[in-house]
């Protein structure tokens, strides 16, 4: 893709696949709401029923946005075979994560199949929305089987966690942030140091523990997805958080990230250019611009 810095390879870190199966699970969650109404309501267009047909949606809007590859993300429990389907018809464009509750019963067999199976790679861990600490044994016990495989990464979502669909469904999200701290993920990141972690979204929030967690732990990688609307509690420019986040974790340990997830909007382009300009702003050169935007990425999934 032609950057600012030339012709870089751009891998996404960050993408929701929000498949039919995915709908219909939030649609089970509010009475009377139907899965033929969720068009209407959201005023998005609703995923084909096969999910290997939605991944094709995707593998052209990245191809007309010139992006070579992508992690796609199952968001909620439930819901991984539609990821693992689009992985298995494009093993070359995707990377499969999935949501792994740790709390609930068979959670480290289920995580473990998943990740036996070829087509999904990373287990997100979102303590906040299915409250519980990271210091739960259960955590522990899904992270060393995880420790057990080569090249293992796991996803940790810290900070403020806002679905915003769940919102325009009228869905009430009822998670804990007291388990939202990145702290909690230092003990267990010095524990595994064969799992690279990554904290999404710089943190969500928690930026400064975020940038101590990444300082004392470098098996710890920070995603730079979304709005990042989360400075408004900081009074920060995206330009300053990529240059204290460059300081802290160095640019070999960020990850490019949109937050993309539904269409018609598709990948989300602003979110790119948004990120280009605070990198040019903060000084990012050509060489850690390539790391950023696609050669983390393709170092940890190939």
């Amino acid at each position: 893709m032609q950057t600012p810095w030339g012709d870089i390879s751009v891998c996404d870190a960050h993408i929701h696949f929000f498949s039919q199966r995915f709908f219909q699970l939030l649609a089970a969650q509010k009475p009377g709401l139907t899965f033929s109404q969720l068009e209407t309501t959201l005023r998005w267009v609703m995923p084909p029923p096969d999910p290997k047909e939605l991944a094709n949606d995707w593998v052209r809007e990245l191809d007309r946005a010139g992006v070579t590859a992508a992690a796609l993300i199952a968001s909620l429990p439930g819901d991984e075979e539609s990821v693992a389907a689009a992985v298995a018809a494009h093993p070359s464009r995707f990377r499969g994560f999935f949501m792994a509750n740790p709390s609930a019963p068979d959670a480290v067999l289920n995580a473990s199949g998943h990740i036996s199976s070829g087509r999904l790679h990373v287990p997100c861990l979102f303590p906040a929305m299915h409250q519980y600490s990271l210091h739960d044994p259960r955590v522990i016990e899904l992270l060393a089987v995880c420790a057990g495989r080569p090249a293992s990464t796991v996803f940790v979502h810290c900070g403020v966690l806002s679905v915003g669909v769940r919102g325009k469904l009228g869905l009430p999200s009822l998670f804990d942030m007291r388990y939202s701290n990145p702290i909690d993920l230092h003990a267990l990141a010095l524990r595994f140091p064969s799992i690279r972690f990554i904290v999404p979204h710089f943190g969500a929030g928690y930026f400064r523990e975020a940038l101590m967690l990444a300082d004392l732990c470098p098996n710890v990688y920070l995603d730079t997805s979304s709005s990042n609307s989360w400075m408004r509690y900081e009074g920060l420019s995206l330009a300053q958080v990529f240059e204290r986040a460059l300081k802290a974790a160095g640019p070999q340990r960020l990850l490019f990230g949109t937050d993309s997830s539904f269409f018609p909007r598709g990948w989300n382009q602003a979110v790119f250019q948004a990120q280009c300009e605070a990198m040019q702003a903060a000084g990012v050169d050509a060489e850690a611009a390539a790391a950023i935007l696609g050669g983390n990425f393709t170092r940890l999934f190939g």
